[in-house]
């Protein structure tokens, strides 16, 4: 698939690594020439300098031959248009960032509409949502819902205390027989994922990546060691558009939260938007704010400003005080190996959001796909098709992969963990744990 992104920022960079590492053909078009040298450097894709709003430009990038256009610049109006551009000129399907909330409501309907878009994306909000399913499981790092939210996927690290370490999953299984209501779906050891089998053993300071049944949240919050109690003190530091969306959903929730924003006019702002919200004018990094503030109080404490030096040094000041949680926006995930052990709990990207959308186009009868900032692994819900080599099949029949795992499927509402001796049939729903080099021959099978 020949794809063409609109914007060499963080996002639309993140999006063309992880479209032309799995084999797509992908040109990148932006107005800054030094930002598409250093990808050049990087990556295997074509840059192509200019705006994505010329007809010219695209041109040079190949959109008339392409099936997907994602725009994802920082500017709203410039995404729209090379959307609508994009389509005049014959490209099948279109992808736009928009983060201003004039142009998401009914007022701007026609507007989106012209673009032409096929989806629209909104990474602040989406990482907004991240943080709030990440409360529902303080201690743990990833969170998704699939299949109508019928199953959950859970990565966390384990501690050395966790229940599950020292085991094979081969005894896990047996403890659990005869209705499994989870499955360790992925290890990460060091720099390696593993799609793991019944010998595997778990050890401390694994990331397990857990396919659950709904029903089971307790449950696996106990075996990885998690904490059981959902934080009602909330800190944000950073008052941005992710920010005040999170602050307005948590104080629906009856969190206490506290706002800590450095721009005065914005501080003014916020403190008259948000009802039962404590707004605190001040930088992030200043420790005599955080003290006064009494940071250590509070058990989560979220730093989502657009400077990742700040938002890491926040959360190991206020982890060092006292903060049960911390999680911390990055924009360079460079730094993200840096952050182990040493205080961050949590690291979130608004890179992830749009990659996860952007695959779903992609993938092709995909419902949903999740991605995650550990690791290469990919979790997929596709529906088994009528007549495919899934449709009546045992799972242990079907000749997957081995760097792919049916974890779960939901039949008529109801979720059951995937083994071996399970029968797959049209129309269910299955959770797919799997590299992205095992991704078309999934498809494969599930039709």
């Amino acid at each position: 698939m020949h794809v063409v992104v609109v914007g060499a920022g963080e996002v639309g960079s993140y999006v063309a690594d992880r479209l032309s590492r799995e084999g797509h053909d992908v040109a990148i078009v932006d107005l800054s020439s030094s930002k598409l040298r250093r990808l050049d450097d990087a990556l295997d894709v074509l840059t192509v300098v200019g705006s994505g709003t010329h007809p010219e430009t695209l041109s040079r990038a190949g959109v008339e031959h392409s099936e997907l256009l994602v725009a994802v610049t920082a500017n709203d109006e410039a995404n729209l248009v090379a959307s609508m551009v994009g389509k005049s000129m014959g490209v099948k399907q279109t992808i736009c960032r928009i983060e201003a909330s004039g142009l998401r409501g009914p007022a701007a309907h026609a507007v989106r509409e012209a673009s032409g878009a096929d989806l629209f994306i909104d990474p602040d909000a989406e990482t907004a949502a991240e943080v709030l399913e990440l409360l529902d499981f303080p201690g743990a790092d990833e969170v998704a819902h699939m299949a109508n939210g019928e199953v959950v996927v859970i990565g966390a690290s384990l501690p050395a205390e966790a229940p599950l370490v020292g085991r094979t999953l081969g005894d896990i299984a047996e403890e659990f027989e005869p209705d499994w209501d989870f499955m360790v779906a992925s290890i990460g050891r060091g720099e390696e994922t593993i799609i793991p089998r019944r010998d595997h053993r778990l050890e401390a300071d694994d990331h397990v990546r857990i396919v659950a049944k709904r029903r089971a949240r307790r449950l696996v919050i106990e075996l990885l060691g998690l904490a059981k109690h959902t934080p009602k003190r909330v800190m944000l530091l950073g008052g941005g558009r992710t920010a005040e969306i999170l602050a307005k959903s948590l104080t629906s929730r009856g969190v206490q939260v506290v706002v800590v924003e450095r721009n005065p006019e914005r501080a003014r702002e916020l403190a008259e938007r948000l009802e039962n919200c404590l707004v605190l004018e001040g930088d992030i990094t200043d420790d005599d704010l955080l003290h006064e503030a009494d940071v250590g109080r509070y058990e989560m404490v979220v730093a989502l400003t657009g400077e990742d030096d700040a938002n890491i040094l926040a959360c190991l000041f206020a982890k060092a005080n006292g903060t049960t949680e911390t999680v911390a926006v990055l924009h360079r995930l460079a730094l993200l190996g840096l952050l182990s052990g040493a205080g961050v709990d949590v690291a979130l990207s608004p890179r992830t959001a749009t990659a996860n959308g952007v695959l779903r186009f992609v993938r092709g009868g995909v419902a949903a796909v999740a991605t995650f900032l550990h690791g290469d692994a990919e979790v997929l819900e596709l529906e088994v098709a009528n007549g495919s080599p899934a449709d009546g099949s045992l799972v242990s029949e079907l000749e997957l992969p081995k760097d792919a795992l049916i974890a779960a499927f939901v039949r008529d509402g109801k979720p059951q963990i995937g083994r071996g001796k399970s029968r797959l049939r049209a129309k269910d729903h299955v959770v797919v744990v799997a590299m992205p080099s095992s991704v078309d021959e999934v498809h494969r099978v599930l039709g």
